[in-house]
């Protein structure tokens, strides 16, 4: 493992198309769209810029599924502005890209309008493991699981070709990382714990630790749910569980749990919310690469979060590492 280098980001590639709104309007009226940004989303995606916004050099690669229409010109014309190679990327005519309708009201809350697209249709065989592997990538990043609906399939076996893929990375040598997405879903937990023997590390959100282990977790303090939910997914075979509320984390791993506050800000600070959860999970991401410690890699998370709420789209507020650290 010490000879390898880099992380790649495999998963949901997304257009979000940010609307801020004064408020959540009533069924039949009408709401001022305020401000219009066009930026790129999901899963793999944010990590994606997110890691390459920290300016380490580090390499990243990024693997998935567009169309060839305007929304995958924009994902492609993204990573070529970052930097990052997309020759892991496929360009099908099969279906559009995915994108979404984010509507915003700022400093409260966001809602998601999701048209799947391509993330639909990514199967195992887009995913180069072996050749990742062989070009010496240490962490492989899948995500988002319950918002691929091929990836997503679960057979008569029980299995995923969610899971047949991170099976394949470990066996290839890598560390696999996976993030979870808030889809109110009927396979939501068959899902996860499909793929869990074969998670190293495993990221999501206080809501999806409820909806992936049926613990209650009653909101972002409720520390004894969040310990039990990462204890459930442990044991059904997941490495280290991290969990992350707007005010909290929790890291447990083989050393038992760790809780790291996140960072105040003022509400007024506060642009948009979307990709804070990507950005939080990205500064977990270099940590682990780089090998630090448990409460170094929770502090750059929770630095990246907060920077991300003071963007517009999911990925540009990030600044350079230095400047998170600093």
């Amino acid at each position: 493992m010490t000879a390898r280098r880099g992380i790649a980001c495999a998963g949901n590639w997304i257009v979000d198309i940010v609307h801020s709104i004064d408020a959540w309007p009533r069924k039949s009226d009408l709401v001022h769209i305020r401000a219009e940004t066009t930026g790129v989303g999901g899963g793999a995606a944010n990590v994606a810029l997110d890691l390459a916004a920290f300016a380490t050099g580090l390499p990243i690669v990024p693997v998935g599924l567009v169309g060839s229409d305007l929304h995958g010109q924009t994902v492609l014309a993204a990573l070529a502005g970052a930097g990052l190679p997309t020759g892991h990327m496929t360009v099908t005519d099969a279906a559009l890209t995915a994108h979404t309708h984010v509507m915003t009201v700022p400093g409260d809350s966001r809602t998601f309008f999701y048209y799947p697209g391509t993330n639909d249709l990514l199967a195992e065989s887009h995913v180069p493991v072996e050749v990742l592997a062989a070009q010496g990538i240490r962490l492989f990043y899948l995500g988002y699981l319950n918002l691929m609906g091929e990836m997503d399939r679960v057979g008569a076996d029980g299995t995923t070709p969610a899971l047949h893929v991170l099976r394949r990375a470990r066996a290839a040598g890598m560390v696999t990382c996976v993030d979870l997405v808030s889809a109110d879903t009927a396979q939501f937990r068959q899902t996860v714990e499909a793929a869990l023997p074969q998670i190293d590390y495993l990221f999501l959100n206080e809501v999806e630790a409820q909806r992936a282990t049926g613990c209650p977790v009653t909101g972002p303090q409720d520390r004894d749910g969040m310990l039990a939910a990462a204890r459930q997914l442990r044991a059904r075979g997941a490495g280290t569980v991290v969990i992350h509320t707007e005010r909290t984390s929790l890291w447990l791993g083989d050393d038992g749990p760790l809780w790291a506050d996140s960072t105040r800000m003022d509400p007024a600070e506060i642009i948009s919310p979307v990709g804070a959860g990507d950005a939080f999970c990205a500064g977990c991401l270099y940590g682990i690469h780089e090998g630090w410690a448990e409460e170094r890699c929770l502090h750059l998370a929770h630095r990246a979060a907060a920077a991300a709420l003071r963007g517009a789209t999911a990925t540009d507020g990030i600044p350079p590492l230095a400047v998170l650290l600093g």
